[in-house]
Parts: structure tokens; C-alpha cells; sequence
């Protein structure tokens, strides 16, 4: 019996007793005098398929070309599928018209970024960078399956804003018909309104800072997985759900995607639970009496970051740490204090060198509002649409945001987060 819809190769199965259809593109091709072998790959897999060489040999194929093939399934111990595919029919759905600069089983490891992100469809199907987008995909997955199993309702909001999140600085400004608007630079006051209505929110989306660096760590536009919750008592319960949040989402990496991830990383994803949390005024006394760091004020620096990890490390084996009690006047003007010394309820997740999270409790009072907006010589009535909010019911609340691009860049020890990211926008790069 002849099978005349086509079928994914991972439904392929040795006991098959009838002729299928499989389509995708050539990963590998080898022309012997008695046999042709190709090794075609879809969404799903990929299966080694056997050929007559005077049926393929006119056919001139090339690395890459996507095919149409009908054949039978064969049992091959050899195989490393435990069977293959014998080869009846073979059409040619299109051509590679030009020489390409690398294939999909290329070894792409010195091929500069760049060229890359130039054939960016190509550079898919090779496992090197196709797995990359595996892992994220997965990411966001668990990032949603955990939240909608704690009550958290998903979100979708407007990126085009009136003004700014944090009071108007690195922002995208667009021309918005008869006046000018702005390109979001986080969901924060829409996560606030959604806390206000449904308790727990969340939303996976873009982000938009026009911040003018050139480094690898900073993109201009970012996907941001927000989240916020009401009726919380101090920040601490933020990083709790934070860290089971993570340990979930590892867990999760772990046990479904383990051979993507041991090629990427010499251990497991680690158990975040007992990650440490230390106070900003503590990181640095630590990075002084460990580092000779006498430099810091108000924020952390790359290099900060860095030996933060380093330290926590050597102490827990996780590179990893909550950093709390940022000085409230580096932080947004939501920001709720921590005590009487200008410190903030405000927080970073550090991960094996690198921030990946800020998060905090917020201000949830519209007096408090108005007087932390004052004190930055900000007219409240520029944000009256948000504080008429608060005279609605808000409850004590806080969330976080973490850089996806970041999170899959630590996870996959790449080193340049355009690795994370399908078509990177930075300083210089609006395209492809």
C-alpha cells in the first residue's frame, strides 16, 4: 500500500509495512558506484535513505536541496535509527542556486557571526545553532507551564507607550501620526495594572532600550519574560518563586533535552534553591577584602558580576547569587525602600557571571508614588494614566524580568548573546 501524505521522520518506525512519504532537506550525501546514501532531515529528525545511483545521478543534488522521497522502510542494524529508508521515487522541490558559505552538517565553529546571521534560514538546520533555538524555544515553554500551574494568567501588551517606563531616558522614539511616541522599554506599569485586576501576571515579549553600547552582552531590542504578583509582604517571596521557577525550568532542560545541553556545558544545569542571598553593601565589601575592589558605588560592573560568582562558587559550587538592597536612587522610582539607609527592595540574579534578572517590590501606595517622583524632580502628572491605578485597590506587589537571550546564553556557555538571538538589534544592526 502506497502512503500518499507525507510523514514526519521521527513517526517513521521498522514495523512500517507500507511505501511512505517523507520530505526535507539533504544533511548529508554520499555517492558510491552501487549505492547512494542521503540522509534527509525535517522538523522532526532525520533518516538515512538508500538510492540507486542511476536514478539520483542526473538529479545532480547538492547539500541542502529540499527533497520529496517515497520509499519503503528497511530494518538496518547498522543504521542508527535501526532502520532505513529504501528509495523507490526522489524529486527535486528546489534548487541551491549558488555556492553557499557553509552547509547544514558544516562545522560553522569558525564561521564568523556575521556570515551566520547572513544566512540565518541556513544556519537553522545546522544542530549548532538550530539547538540553540531548541533550548529557548523550551525555555519560554516551561517559563509558561510553570506560572499557569502557580495562577498566573498570561498577558499580551501594547509596545507602543506615551512616555517612558523609568521616567523618559533610553528610549525609542517614534513617529506616532500628528505626534511622537515611544517604542516600550519594559511592561512593568502594564504587569502593575494586570496585578491590580488579576493578582498574577505574566508576559513573554520585546523590550526596547536605546542604550548605545556595542558590547556582547547588550542587544537594543530583547525578549523579556515578566512576571508579577500581588498580596506579597517583602521581595524575599519574589526570589523564592524566582528560584523554584529556575529549578523548574533547569529540571525540566535536564531531563528532556540532556544530550543538547552535555554539549554545551561539562555538568547539568545546577538546583537553584539554595542559591545565597547577599546585600548590595555585603557584595562589596566581599569584592573588596576578595578582589581589592574599592571602585563600586551604586551598581555592579561586567567584571563585578563576574567575581561575585566566582566567590559564591567557592563557597555553594553554584555560580550563582541574589544580589538585594540595590541604593534606591540607581533604581526606578517605583522601587519600594529597604529600610532607613537609601537601600532598595530591589534585586539582580547573577548566574555563572552575568545578570539575567531584575526584580523587586514595587511601591503600591500613589502617595508614596508621587513623593519617590518628586524627589527625581518628575512632575507626577506626566504619569497621571498610571497613578490613578493606585486609587483603585492595589495590593502590595512585586515581579521580575529576566533576558531571555541572556538566560539561554549562560545555559548554552555561549559568548556573545547574538549566539541567543534569531535577528540581533544592536547599535549597528537592524537587519536581516
Amino acid at each position: 500500500m502506497v502512503n500518499t501524505e507525507r510523514v514526519l521522520i521521527a513517526s517513521l518506525h521498522p514495523s512500517l509495512s507500507e511505501q511512505v512519504l517523507i520530505r526535507g532537506w539533504i544533511y548529508r550525501l554520499r555517492e558510491l558506484a552501487k549505492t547512494t546514501f542521503i540522509v534527509l532531515k525535517d522538523c522532526s529528525g532525520e533518516i538515512q535513505c538508500v538510492a540507486d545511483p542511476t536514478n539520483t545521478r542526473s538529479l545532480l543534488l547538492k547539500l541542502d536541496e529540499p527533497l520529496e522521497i517515497k520509499g519503503w522502510v528497511k530494518p538496518d542494524s547498522r543504521s542508527r535509527s535501526g532502520f532505513e529508508i529504501e528509495v523507490t521515487d526522489i524529486r527535486v522541490l528546489n534548487r541551491v542556486s549558488h555556492l553557499l558559505p557553509f552547509n547544514c552538517s558544516s562545522d560553522i565553529s569558525e564561521i564568523g557571526i556575521d556570515t551566520v546571521l547572513a544566512y540565518r534560514p541556513l544556519s537553522l538546520r545546522n544542530p549548532s545553532v538550530g539547538d540553540i533555538f531548541k533550548i529557548q524555544a523550551a525555555i519560554l515553554h516551561y517559563f509558561r507551564q510553570f506560572l499557569w500551574e502557580k495562577h498566573f494568567t498570561e498577558i499580551v501588551t501594547s509596545k507602543i507607550v506615551s512616555s517612558g517606563t523609568e521616567g523618559g531616558t533610553n528610549l525609542f522614539e517614534i513617529k506616532y501620526f500628528e505626534r511622537s511616541a515611544y517604542l516600550a522599554q519594559s511592561p512593568q506599569f502594564y504587569k502593575e495594572q494586570g496585578v491590580a485586576g488579576l493578582e498574577r501576571v505574566f508576559e513573554t515579549g520585546h523590550v526596547y532600550r536605546a542604550e548605545p553600547h556595542a558590547s556582547s552582552r547588550h542587544l537594543t531590542e530583547y525578549y523579556s519574560l515578566d512576571l508579577e504578583l500581588g498580596f506579597i509582604e517583602q521581595p524575599e517571596e519574589v526570589i523564592q518563586l524566582e528560584k523554584e521557577l529556575l529549578t523548574y525550568i533547569f529540571e525540566m532542560l535536564n531531563e528532556n533535552y540532556a544530550d543538547i545541553i552535555a554539549r554545551y556545558r561539562t555538568k547539568p544545569l545546577p538546583n537553584i534553591i539554595n542559591v545565597p542571598i547577599w546585600e548590595f553593601q555585603e557584595c562589596l565589601e566581599r569584592l573588596k577584602k576578595s578582589c581589592d575592589r574599592t571602585d563600586l558605588v551604586d551598581d555592579l560592573d561586567p567584571e563585578a558580576e563576574r567575581q561575585l560568582c566566582q566567590l559564591a562558587e567557592s563557597e555553594t559550587d553554584i555560580s550563582a547569587l541574589f544580589v538585594i538592597g540595590f541604593p534606591l536612587s540607581a533604581r526606578p522610582f517605583y522601587t519600594y525602600p529597604r529600610g532607613n539607609n537609601d537601600a532598595s527592595q530591589s534585586f539582580d540574579l547573577l548566574f555563572e557571571g552575568i545578570e539575567i534578572t531584575t526584580g523587586g517590590q514595587r511601591l503600591h501606595k500613589r502617595e508614596d508614588l508621587e513623593q519617590a517622583l518628586h524627589k527625581r524632580a518628575i512632575d507626577p502628572i506626566s504619569f497621571e494614566n498610571h497613578l490613578q491605578m493606585f486609587d483603585m485597590g492595589m495590593p502590595p506587589h512585586g515581579g521580575l524580568a529576566i533576558g531571555l537571550e541572556r538566560l539561554t546564553s549562560r545555559i548554552l556557555n555561549l559568548p556573545n548573546i547574538r549566539q541567543a538571538t534569531l535577528y540581533p538589534r544592536d547599535r549597528y544592526r537592524i537587519s536581516p
